[in-house]
C-alpha cells in the first residue's frame, strides 16, 4: 500500500492531504503535528496519526509533505534525506539561510527526490507569462512591478491573526517570507536578483513583530530594474504583475487570472480565466513530484534556486531601511 505522511496541522496540510487522497486512491495518509505534539483521530482527510520523526522514518513512507512553519522545515526535512524519504518541502524553503543552506548540503549529499511548494508556477498563467518573456514578444526588458497585498485577518476568519504563522518572527512570519512567490517567480523568469534598496515597515493596525510592508528594488545581471510592494493590509486583495520591453509590456493580474499585451498593434487580452479553479496547480504540483520520485529524479535547481530566494530575504532584512516597530 502506498503510503504518505503531512506534517503539519493548518489550511495548506489539509489541502495537501486531500489531494493525496484525490490523486492516489487507496493511499494511506498519516498525520504528524508540526510541533510533535500527540494528536488523535479524526484528523480531515488522515487515516491515522503519528507522534514523532522517528516513527515517520520508521515507517519509512513513499513520500513526505512538509507543511510546518518555515522556521522548522529544515529540523523535519533533514532527518528525512538522510533517509532517503522524498520530500515535498512548502514555501519558503527555510526561514534563514543557514537552515536553508543545511538542507542544500543534505540534498548534495544524499540526492533524495525534493520539490519545494511554489505552486505557482504550476499556473497555466504563470506558463504563458514565461513563454511571452522568453520570446522576445517584448523586447529587451528594462523594468518589472509587482504588487501583493491582503488583509492578513482575512487570510484565515476562522483564526485569531495574531497566532498565525504570518504573524510571528519565530514560525518565519513576515511578508517577506509568506509571499516570497513573487521572489521565486521573479527569479524564475528573469534569473538572479539582487538587492538594490529596501524600506520595510510595521503599521498602526496589527500590531505585529514582522514587517507588514515591504518595499523592494532589485535588479538582474542584464540590468532589469525589478520593484516588489507586499503587504498585509489591503482591504481587496491585489497581485499584479508588469513587465516592460521596448517593444511593448505585458500584465499578470494573478487575481482576475488573466494576462494582457500592450504595443504598437493594441491592447491584447492573450489569456482569461477568472473562474480557474486554484486547486489545480497544487494537485499539477503533486503530480510533479510524483513522477519525480517515480523517475528518481533529484532537482539540485529547485533546491539551490529557493535557497537562494531566502538568502536574498535575509540580505533585504540586514540591509532595508525600517520604520516602526519592526
Amino acid at each position: 500500500m502506498i503510503s504518505a505522511v503531512v506534517i503539519g496541522l493548518g489550511g495548506i496540510a489539509t489541502r495537501h492531504r486531500k489531494n493525496i487522497k484525490q490523486l492516489l486512491p487507496g493511499v494511506k495518509v498519516y498525520s504528524l503535528s508540526a510541533s510533535g505534539r500527540s494528536i488523535t483521530l479524526p484528523i480531515e482527510y488522515a487515516d491515522a496519526v503519528l507522534s514523532s520523526m522517528s516513527e515517520v522514518i520508521l515507517l519509512n513512507p513513499d513520500f513526505v509533505i512538509i507543511a510546518s512553519p518555515s522556521s522548522l522545515h529544515s529540523q523535519h526535512a533533514i532527518p528525512l534525506v538522510e533517509a532517503n524519504i522524498p520530500i515535498l518541502v512548502e514555501k519558503p524553503i527555510a526561514a534563514t539561510t543557514a537552515q536553508a543552506n543545511a538542507l542544500v548540503v543534505a540534498f548534495v549529499e544524499h540526492r533524495t527526490p525534493v520539490a519545494i511548494g511554489y505552486c505557482l508556477r504550476f499556473m497555466p498563467a504563470a506558463l504563458k507569462l514565461k513563454a511571452i518573456i522568453d520570446s522576445n514578444l517584448l523586447g529587451d526588458i528594462y523594468h518589472c512591478a509587482c504588487n501583493v497585498g491582503q488583509y492578513l485577518p482575512d487570510w484565515r476568519p476562522s483564526i485569531n491573526y495574531l497566532s498565525t504563522v504570518s504573524a510571528n518572527a519565530e514560525l518565519g512570519g513576515g511578508v517577506l517570507l509568506e509571499l516570497s512567490h513573487e521572489l521565486d517567480y521573479l527569479q524564475w523568469i528573469l534569473g538572479d536578483l539582487q538587492f538594490e534598496h529596501a524600506i520595510l515597515r510595521s503599521s498602526n493596525e496589527l500590531n505585529l513583530n514582522v514587517e507588514e510592508i515591504a518595499d523592494l528594488t532589485l535588479s538582474t545581471d542584464s540590468g532589469i530594474i525589478c520593484q516588489l510592494h507586499m503587504d498585509f493590509l489591503q482591504r481587496i486583495p491585489q497581485r499584479k504583475c508588469q513587465f516592460m520591453g521596448h517593444k511593448g509590456r505585458v500584465e499578470w493580474d494573478l487575481v482576475e487570472n488573466s494576462i494582457t499585451v500592450f504595443n504598437l498593434q493594441g491592447t491584447q487580452l492573450i489569456y482569461s480565466e477568472p473562474t480557474w479553479d486554484r486547486n489545480i496547480m497544487y494537485l499539477d504540483m503533486l503530480e510533479s513530484f510524483i513522477a519525480q520520485i517515480h523517475n528518481d529524479l533529484s532537482d539540485n535547481s529547485a533546491v539551490s534556486q529557493a535557497a537562494k530566494t531566502i538568502a536574498l530575504i535575509d540580505t533585504v532584512k540586514d540591509q532595508a531601511c525600517y520604520r516602526g516597530r519592526i
